[in-house]
């Protein structure tokens, strides 16, 4: 359902992203001039590969499931895009069809700027410009350690880096501990799986042995980080390990 209004929380999100949040307020002011808001329900569609470029695209609320299909049809989920992050604009660059499937992952709330309207505010700030091949810089850069980490570094440390990387774009502290801080992102073992790689069962079992040794918790709801300095400590053993 349409809706031109950003809530304060959503604004909030958008304008505190961390790339967003380091242009000029004119540029800013600018492409939020410009944009249209949608909102998604639970797996609904929003972009879907082979089509053309139409908009630059900002997650305000929930988060943007990325997929890609397998030869046997089977959807494979890449990463999730969480509040406060643009995306989409590589295609937008070099007019090509887009390359994934994007779902919204629960209630979720998109941002749009019409291809046109972007192509204007590049006219209008060279800013931008700059601005974008930081951007992409910064995604080769994860692009390359992703691939770097999943050839040299054993599952277990795997784990608790895309632990750590959930638990900045998702946590949230937990009522009844401050110590401890909640997933908020639902998913998934057969998802968690998916992002790292691996089998389901091998997750679990790294999952299961965390929770032994009081890392993590595990519940309905989701994951529970109860000490995040020895999750940290995980990943930098068992990279020094690896190495």
């Amino acid at each position: 359902m349409d809706d031109p209004i950003l809530t304060m929380e959503e604004r909030e999100a958008i304008n505190n992203g961390r790339w967003f949040s380091s242009l000029s307020p004119s540029l800013r002011h600018d492409i939020l001039r410009c944009a249209y808001v949608k909102r998604y329900r639970d797996g609904d569609l929003i972009a879907a590969r082979g089509e053309p470029p139409q908009q630059w695209v900002a997650c305000a609320k929930g988060a943007v499931r990325v997929c890609s299909t397998t030869l046997t049809g089977k959807l494979i989920t890449l990463t999730y895009v969480e509040p406060g992050i643009w995306f989409g604009d590589i295609a937008m660059f070099d007019g090509e069809q887009r390359t994934h499937d994007a779902f919204a992952h629960g209630a979720t709330t998109i941002v749009f700027v019409a291809r046109a309207d972007f192509q204007k505010i590049l006219a209008q700030h060279s800013e931008l410009y700059e601005a974008l091949l930081r951007l992409h810089a910064r995604r080769l850069r994860l692009l390359f350690g992703q691939v770097e980490d999943l050839n040299t570094l054993p599952l277990r440390a795997r784990l608790a880096k895309q632990l750590n990387h959930l638990a900045r774009g998702y946590g949230a502290p937990n009522p009844s501990s401050r110590d401890e801080v909640r997933i908020t992102l639902q998913l998934a073992q057969e998802e968690l799986a998916q992002l790292l790689g691996a089998s389901r069962q091998r997750v679990n079992q790294e999952l299961k042995a965390m929770e032994r040794e009081g890392v993590i918790r595990i519940e309905p709801t989701g994951l529970v980080i109860c000490e995040r300095p020895a999750l940290m400590r995980i990943g930098e053993i068992d990279t020094t390990c690896a190495n």
